[in-house]
């Protein structure tokens, strides 16, 4: 019987435990960031694959989306990996809003969606001018109530034979603002060749998305007050794989999935330093009681790292 051992985050055989590659690329400032001999924790493996890590305090919970298997998974500390929601829709991104309510980016069923508090499904946003959305990625949610999502088109079938995507409506893939209030879906940026992972700066004066396409970089907009976005720019570019899932943490740090595990930029898009993985990273969230376990989804497992900083509230 192997013995087990306690890491703060479960009870987990040794084998589960990765000693973390850290490459500093800034030393002070990684220090800051990540604790020196910092460890990964594998919580749990052979999923499909597995995207939009979201952590719901109220419940002491991680959300995640396990895309192929069409099914939303929760993972707890000391427990198994569960069944969330099935079928998800083929679920992608998740978040939750100004309320607590978990809302999903849905892939095959094309929209963004919220669970309500008695568990009620109902769509927020499935059309852009009278076409369906392509399959709505990551979402996140400004303090003013506002959900701003990406829709590429990785969703949608490719037909072998002309190579184009079936069922697609909308002329591109956007970045999309939509306002429950009034109902109106905005067209905030347009020029992406697939945009995916986004997040506010803590001040949400600014707004860093990634592009997975060929461009493979974040780029930052200035936001306006009126919810427009102004200034684009490439902010850092990912130098092993493509950025997919980002967050921002409370000192304006953005931390972005890559090919190779984690990568870690200042404010002033320099590349503070990287966190390698076992296997590809596809997303992460800051979570745990303390808010400073970094969860990351990977291919087919899930890991968990102690971090020294604090995820950003959005």
């Amino acid at each position: 019987m192997k013995h087990l051992v306690h890491t703060g985050l479960a009870l987990i055989a040794p084998a589960a435990l990765f000693a973390a590659e850290l490459q500093p690329d800034l030393a002070a400032d990684f220090a800051r960031c990540v604790p020196a001999g910092a460890t990964v924790t594998k919580l749990a493996g052979d999923m499909g694959f597995i995207e939009g890590p979201v952590w719901v305090k109220a419940g002491g919970y991680l959300v995640f989306s396990d895309i192929p298997n069409d099914e939303l998974k929760q993972w707890k500390p000391g427990a198994a990996v569960t069944t969330y929601r099935k079928p998800s829709r083929n679920a992608n991104g998740n978040t939750l809003d100004r309320e607590g309510r978990l809302l999903t980016c849905e892939h095959s069923g094309r929209r963004v969606a919220i669970q309500e508090k008695d568990g009620t499904l109902r769509t927020v946003v499935d059309t852009f001018e009278g076409k369906k959305l392509n399959s709505p990625n990551d979402v996140v949610v400004h303090s003013d109530g506002t959900l701003w999502f990406t829709d590429p088109e990785y969703g949608l079938r490719t037909n072998p034979q002309t190579k184009q995507r079936e069922g697609k409506e909308q002329p591109g893939n956007y970045v999309f603002r939509h306002d429950p209030k009034t109902g109106r879906t905005t067209a905030v940026a347009t020029d992406f060749v697939q945009p995916n992972g986004l997040a506010f700066s803590p001040d949400e004066k600014k707004l860093y998305v990634a592009d997975s396409g060929a461009p493979r970089h974040i780029r930052v907009f200035d936001v306006g007050a009126n919810g427009t976005l102004s200034a684009g720019r490439v902010f850092c570019t990912i130098d092993q794989g493509g950025p997919d899932g980002i967050r921002v943490d409370t000192e304006g740090r953005v931390w972005s999935s890559a090919g190779n595990g984690v990568q870690i930029f200042a404010p002033d898009g320099k590349r503070i330093g990287k966190i390698n993985t076992p296997e590809g990273a596809a997303n992460l969230c800051f979570g745990g009681e303390d808010g400073r376990t970094l969860f990351i989804t990977a291919r087919k497992s899930l890991y968990a790292i102690k971090v020294s900083a604090t995820g950003a509230a959005r």
